[in-house]
């Protein structure tokens, strides 16, 4: 067909005239562009930090636990309370201080299989509960300085108060799921049966109706419990599986805020080794001689020492700070 003959449609449309389907379609071109840069950018977009977060809400979420008596637990009145909770108290004074705002303490109660999740998908911006460091979590999220220590330990009955380590072979351990605590066991004695339960209060029900032979906790955990009990010389504390350092978890990726959070705990337990008397009062009111879980003199002379090795480690807080 010759190019005379073709219609003024067809002819728009020819290669001789290039230009003018562009020009037709440019405003959808750039349309759609528009669009795919709004919605495929987006996730490029620096993510808003925790600080940052803070600054806006004036705001700090905190997870806790409502169970890990003297760390952090709810009274009788259902507040939570312990000495985690007053370490959050702490770094939510820092930040109010640092940011030059107010900035208000939400707590929220959360179980151990829930903390990392819940700190990735920033519904919490840090937990402060009774959680220890491992390498594995650390791959997910990122820890304080360590403020407390503790260790696995296990409660039994009076009469299995001789076990050792090979004895528990094949005996039902009842732990929480996703805790230091059930690795320790299970790394001790491979061939042990463990129960997973849901929390401490369905841990102890489940020895003390002889549905598992032992229960493996944090040893001040349990020391806690065993304070309130019903029949406290019906059960016994034994073995040492672990030793660990009690630290907050925070998301990764937040130095600027983990700073912060530092800088409280260091300054802490400065003050408690200098004799300051609002943190001697502190400290004393969980773990002190007249606390419901006073800690042994060894246990005590092991937590002082690891404070002064992580405040040596660290340049040192001015007094006029503390």
């Amino acid at each position: 067909m010759k190019l005379g003959n073709l219609s003024p449609s067809e002819s728009d449309a020819s290669p001789s005239s290039p230009c003018r389907p562009s020009l037709l379609r440019r405003p959808k071109t750039i349309a759609i562009l528009t669009i795919l840069f709004t919605y495929l950018g987006a996730p490029f977009a620096a993510a808003e930090s925790v600080l940052e977060k803070v600054q806006r809400t004036g705001q700090l979420t905190a997870g806790t636990s409502q169970e890990a008596q003297p760390f952090a637990f709810a009274d009788e009145q259902g507040q939570l309370q312990g000495y985690s909770i007053e370490m959050l108290q702490l770094i939510k004074d820092q930040l109010t201080k640092e940011l030059g705002r107010e900035v208000q303490l939400q707590l929220v109660a959360i179980n151990p299989e829930d903390r990392i999740p819940k700190l990735v998908q920033g519904k919490v911006d840090i937990v402060c509960d009774a959680s220890s460091y491992t390498w594995e979590r650390d791959k997910q999220i990122d820890f304080s300085v360590s403020y407390g220590l503790t260790g696995t330990r296990l409660l039994v009955k009076q009469e299995n108060a001789a076990w050792e380590t090979p004895d528990l072979a094949n005996k039902k351990i009842a732990a929480l799921a996703a805790t230091t605590n059930e690795t320790a066991i299970r790394r001790a004695q491979p061939q042990a049966q463990i129960v997973i339960v849901k929390n401490h209060g369905e841990g102890y029900d489940a020895l003390q109706q002889g549905k598992v032979d032992a229960f493996a906790a944090d040893g001040i955990l349990l020391d806690a419990w065993l304070q309130t009990a019903k029949n406290p010389s019906a059960f016994n504390i034994i073995g040492y599986f672990s030793k660990e350092g009690i630290a907050c978890m925070m998301p990764e990726n937040n130095s600027k805020f983990a700073d912060q959070v530092n800088y409280s705990l260091v300054r802490f337990m400065q003050g408690y080794l200098q004799g300051k008397a609002s943190y001697v009062e502190t400290f004393d009111r969980w773990f002190g001689d007249q606390a419901k879980v006073p800690l042994t003199q060894d246990l005590r002379a092991l937590v002082l020492e690891a404070m002064q090795l992580v405040v040596d480690f660290k340049e040192e807080i001015p007094k006029s700070d503390l």
